[in-house]
């Protein structure tokens, strides 16, 4: 029987993605076919990067050419990053394709921590990813990635991002003296965001990761009202003090009509360094719960672990000093699961639709 590449386009086209729960969008520009007798190489487009394999994919891809009578020899995929919808009335950032907020609700939870790791994780896969520290009071990411120093300004009105482990950030830390506090009222700390986040020149971003602040306060409501976010992740411990603050922050976001992309469970138990044992001081199960309440994803779960607070402290988070350990790939599943959720969201148009412009006759 003789097959063209309408009829494999048709099949592959009807398979489940695994971790966008989407079918495959491939068509005759984006999914490359080599056909040698009943043997087939495929290429398909993916819009996250994918660092556990595509085992379960193909699975899936075999499944479906075999009812063609095609035998799968290889499948890779290339990654092709899309720029997603954000809240009604904003348009992305010309230079970065999503933003997304990484928030707590409540402070002392490993926000800061998370959101790290999660974007050093997303750039090991490959992604081109930034982090702008949004917490205005007490910037923590100039000691999470080792930086020192001031941005530079090649134009005298905007700023070069800092780079550490290749990872583009910047943070009012970075502009102020490390012992000096911001003592800023609201409008103050709402304008060094804003000028934080459009005069930094970030350099063509697929993910631009927001460590927020703790609360529902004045940065908290800027971002979630005036920057356009592509989604929000929530940090939380399983404590019930934790999960109360934390249901807050969601449903803000959820107010604004930003995506709430699934949400993480920081410090789940306790690991001893002596011997091994495990033990759930802060409760258990209270993210997965939290998620399945909201019906929203679960992202997993992160050990409570002194190396992961040494790590971090030292500028040199556990995704980079220990990138083959558990908690990496803790790190890495949370990344990737957060990168398919933002693949499975409604692409952005705002460039493709016309502007009308009224004229008086």
């Amino acid at each position: 029987m003789s097959l063209n590449p309408e009829q494999i386009l048709g099949a592959l086209s009807e398979v489940m993605d695994p971790h966008t729960k989407k079918k495959l969008a491939v068509t005759a520009k984006n999914c490359e076919i080599q056909l040698n007798g009943a043997d087939i190489d495929i290429t398909v487009p993916l819009g996250y990067p994918s660092h556990n394999g595509l085992t379960e994919l193909k699975k899936r891809i075999e499944t479906a050419l075999a009812a063609l009578g095609l035998n799968l020899k290889s499948l890779d995929a290339k990654t092709a990053i899309q720029t997603h919808a954000v809240q009604p009335g904003l348009r992305p950032l010309p230079n970065v394709r999503n933003i997304i907020a990484v928030a707590s609700g409540k402070g002392g939870v490993g926000k800061s921590t998370t959101a790290v790791n999660i974007a050093l994780a997303l750039l090991n896969q490959g992604a081109r990813v930034g982090l702008l520290d949004a917490d205005i009071y007490g910037p923590s990411v100039p000691i999470m990635l080792g930086l020192s120093g001031k941005p530079k300004s090649l134009d005298g009105k905007t700023m070069e991002p800092l780079v550490g482990h290749g990872l583009q950030a910047n943070s009012i830390g970075f502009l102020i003296e490390e012992d000096s506090p911001a003592i800023w009222r609201g409008p103050m700390v709402t304008q060094a965001l804003t000028q934080l986040l459009n005069q930094t020149n970030w350099n063509d971003l697929d993910y631009l990761i927001v460590d927020m602040p703790p609360g529902t306060g004045d940065i908290a409501l800027t971002m979630a009202q005036k920057v356009p976010l592509t989604g929000a992740v929530i940090v939380t411990t399983p404590q019930d003090l934790a999960l109360a603050d934390a249901r807050k922050g969601l449903r803000m976001f959820q107010k604004v009509n930003v995506p709430v992309l699934g949400v993480v469970e920081n410090m789940s138990v306790h690991i001893c360094t002596h011997c091994g044992h495990a033990e759930p001081i802060f409760g258990e199960n209270g993210g997965r719960n939290m998620a399945a309440e909201f019906n929203l994803p679960w992202l997993g779960a992160l050990p409570l672990q002194l190396n992961i607070r040494t790590q971090t402290d030292s500028g040199n988070p556990t995704v980079v000093a220990d990138p083959k350990g558990e908690a990496a790939k803790a790190y890495n599943d949370i990344a990737q699961g957060i990168a398919a959720n933002v693949a499975a969201l409604p692409r952005d148009m705002s460039g493709k639709m016309p502007t009308v412009v009224a004229r008086k006759t």
